[in-house]
């Protein structure tokens, strides 16, 4: 285990190697998979990206679809490449969503882990700005310094662009969403207030608010886009590392009213007791933030 994974506040890992490059057609029932091992970046790491197109992409060619930019894209889609061998089943829930009538048109960009996982998902301006100098030396010293600026821009300057050219999307930030869970919950907010103009929905589950000595709530504050025409998606549970969580959400919560957001309307807040950090509890809830983002 790596030490952006090995801190006792967000132990999520890695995860495996990525397989080689495939093209895989697992039916009509559960879409396309495209992979893409060691994507290039000029700011991060090179890092594999899984695609996933929904059954009726191939059928509808005139078709535009919505996208989801997920983080932890190893832990999305297989149990074989996901940490406990457990996946978010996130395919499978579109299918559910799909057949319950919501339109989920939408593409899936599940984008993989590296070691540097909690640096990349953590917001620099945070630890910058908000971070007395002391509180950065030992905050570096433990967690190193946020490589989250450098991540958003790879997303925004070069994923998005290739994604947007090569398959049929939607431009449009009221068609662009974002999702993590922990610390990729911490990125996907962050990522609507640095790039609003990009990204009109973000769905966090179990956000890891205690990140930045828990300066995220003022980061918030000081940065939430416009209420018009962004929306978010919040949740956390009770149990394991979720048990830390709910004062933080508080002070969000304060937060998004304070800013103009209508709870139930263009934010959601949800509490699910008993449910403890894992990717069982976020697979078991997935269909909750889905229906939020593509509503």
């Amino acid at each position: 285990m790596t030490n952006a994974t090995s801190t006792p506040s967000d132990n999520r890992p890695d995860g495996p190697s990525a397989p080689t490059d495939y093209l895989t057609s697992q039916g009509q029932q559960s879409g396309v998979f495209l992979s893409f091992s060691d994507f290039p970046s000029e700011y991060v790491s090179p890092r594999n990206i899984t695609v996933w197109l929904p059954p009726d992409y191939m059928r509808e060619p005139g078709q535009r679809y919505r996208v989801i930019y997920a983080h932890d894209g190893q832990n999305l889609f297989d149990p074989k490449t996901s940490y406990i061998g457990v996946d978010w089943g996130l395919h499978e829930a579109l299918g559910r969503l799909q057949a319950e009538g919501l339109d989920c048109r939408t593409l899936v960009v599940g984008i993989w882990n590296t070691p540097k996982r909690y640096q990349e998902y953590d917001p620099r301006k945070v630890f910058e700005e908000y971070l007395t100098r002391p509180e950065q030396i030992k905050y570096a010293w433990k967690h190193g310094r946020p490589l989250g600026d450098s991540y958003l821009k790879f997303i925004v300057r070069e994923l998005k662009p290739f994604i947007d050219k090569r398959f049929r999307t939607h431009f449009t930030k009221n068609a662009t969403f974002l999702l993590g869970s922990s610390m990729g919950g911490i990125i996907s907010a962050a990522a609507l207030c640095e790039y609003p103009e990009v990204f009109g929905a973000a769905a966090c589950l179990s956000t890891h608010w205690p990140t930045g000595k828990g300066k995220m709530a003022e980061y918030l504050n000081d940065r939430l886009p416009d209420p018009h025409n962004h929306r978010f998606y919040f949740d956390y549970g009770t149990e394991t590392t979720d048990a830390q969580y709910e004062p933080f959400q508080h002070q969000v919560d304060e937060v998004m009213r304070r800013k103009g957001y209508i709870e139930g309307t263009n934010w959601v807040t949800q509490k699910f007791p008993g449910d403890d950090h894992s990717e069982r509890a976020w697979r078991r809830r997935i269909d909750i933030p889905l229906r939020f983002l593509l509503k």
